[in-house]
């Protein structure tokens, strides 16, 4: 934190103790002399890292935590409520459901169930299970591009996991859903709306009346684009996809990552509140003090960190969740980041320009004749540009992936290591200038 934040922080602190004015005092004095070489130890460790939350850092997705919902979270870990029971965190329980109707809300559900989980894994896993209670059964298809946490989480289920091919921009084979669906023994389709490694977005409007004409659940996997409905604008495929979300029957969005929060944060939301009755269970110790919900009553998690709750409902109070806002704006100045990039890709004499990007996330090769060849120069490009303080990423892309957009290139391997830059900061696109000139003189270095 800097000093702002540290003074913020510390009339916020005094402000709660307040609250609490009949307590006797407790001895909160610290050995100095003993917890600040720790913390300096912990300082030196923590730099052996990327600068991840830099805008020089272009790599995994990774983005720093707004600094209200920095200073909400440490200031809710001066109570460490436990989102469970209503006992264990009561105020923080009503913050998590004013947030989740916030979510709600800005995917169009008119009722809904819905929770906090640690991240997207356990959010996909509950919207899996939900399904496979609901069906008894049944297989789960998802794209090829789908994360693979759909097929480990299937596995954990018992559940049938098939995938389905995808077209040259990464999203589901509407042609092949049809065809599984066919086969009638399907539970649940995952609809991915931005891919980790392209960002790409499934054609919802699309797989969803399939899925319905055959009885089957869909399922929203945007864990990564899913705020994005607030910047959909500007692109009919993007547009028509987020439209659709209101229909689906579950969806996964994690605020850890475009909604600016701490890790680990991710969010689970249900059409339909009477799905709730799957998780129904008889827990008497912890289920004593109200008549209202408990949020570990609609969770498979049971422990849950309230401080989550509190960092997100603080960011929501700063920044609503509305199309136009400031929040949406952050969103916007990140796709005009990857627009812009990529159009500087286009035009640079070391890179070649693959799918125009769908979100904020932009692919493309390093030059070279073979696919072997353009492999260890994407490589040689990797560590260059990080030599200069810029980091990115290298993603494997199959050769059906690649090849539309690349026809020139000669396939000596089934894939080739392409770099990938994901511009989520909002900073980002003021930065592009100094980002392109540090890529174009890694791209020359590797000549």
């Amino acid at each position: 934190m800097n000093e702002i934040e540290t003074e913020l922080l510390a009339e916020a602190r005094a402000r709660l103790s307040d609250m609490f004015p009949d307590l006797p005092p407790v001895d909160g004095q610290l050995d100095r002399q003993r917890i600040e070489p720790v913390l300096l130890k912990v300082a030196e460790k923590l730099g052996d890292n990327f600068p991840y939350q830099h805008p020089l850092y272009v790599g995994q997705m990774l983005k720093p935590p707004h600094p209200v919902a920095r200073i909400a979270y440490a200031l809710a870990m001066d109570i460490n409520p436990n989102n469970h029971a209503l006992d264990g965190g009561r105020a923080s329980s009503r913050m998590e459901k004013e947030a989740i109707a916030a979510l709600a809300d800005m995917i169009g559900f008119e009722a809904h169930l819905g929770h906090l989980t640690g991240g997207g894994t356990v959010a996909n896993l509950e919207a899996l299970w939900v399904a496979r209670e609901l069906a008894g059964g049944g297989r789960v298809l998802a794209s090829s591009e789908a994360h693979y946490t759909h097929s480990r989480m299937s596995g954990v289920l018992g559940m049938e996991f098939s995938t389905i091919g995808v077209d040259r921009r990464g999203r589901m084979d509407v042609e092949a859903l049809a065809a599984e669906l066919e086969r009638g023994d399907v539970a649940c389709v995952v609809a991915t709306l931005g891919t980790t490694s392209q960002g790409a977005i499934d054609p919802l409007e699309k797989i969803l009346p399939l899925a319905r004409a055959a009885g089957v659940r869909v399922h929203v996997d945007a864990a990564y684009g899913g705020y994005f409905k607030l910047a959909a604008k500007g692109n009919p495929v993007r547009e028509r996809a987020f439209a659709a979300m209101v229909e689906a029957d579950s969806v996964v969005i994690d605020p850890h990552k475009h909604g600016l929060q701490p890790y680990g944060c991710g969010a689970v939301l249900f059409r339909d509140p009477q799905v709730g009755r799957v998780y129904r269970h008889d827990s008497p110790y912890t289920y004593f003090s109200s008549d209202e919900l408990h949020l570990g009553e609609i969770s498979l998690e049971c422990s849950r960190p309230g401080a989550s709750a509190v960092a997100l409902w603080a960011t929501l109070e700063l920044l609503p969740l509305e199309p136009g806002g400031e929040f949406a704006a952050g969103l916007g100045d990140s796709l005009a980041a990857a627009r812009e990039l990529h159009a500087w890709v286009e035009r640079a004499e070391d890179f070649v320009a693959l799918a125009s990007p769908m979100l904020d996330i932009v692919v493309f090769g390093a030059k070279a004749a073979r696919a072997g060849d353009a492999s260890r120069r994407a490589r040689a490009v990797f560590d260059a540009a990080a030599e200069r303080n810029l980091h990115l990423a290298l993603l494997q892309l199959p050769r059906a992936l690649a090849e539309p957009w690349w026809p020139e290139l000669q396939w000596d391997a089934d894939m080739v290591t392409v770099l990938r830059c994901c511009l989520m900061k909002r900073e980002h696109r003021d930065w592009l200038p100094m980002i392109t000139d540090l890529l174009g003189q890694a791209g020359a270095s590797t000549r």
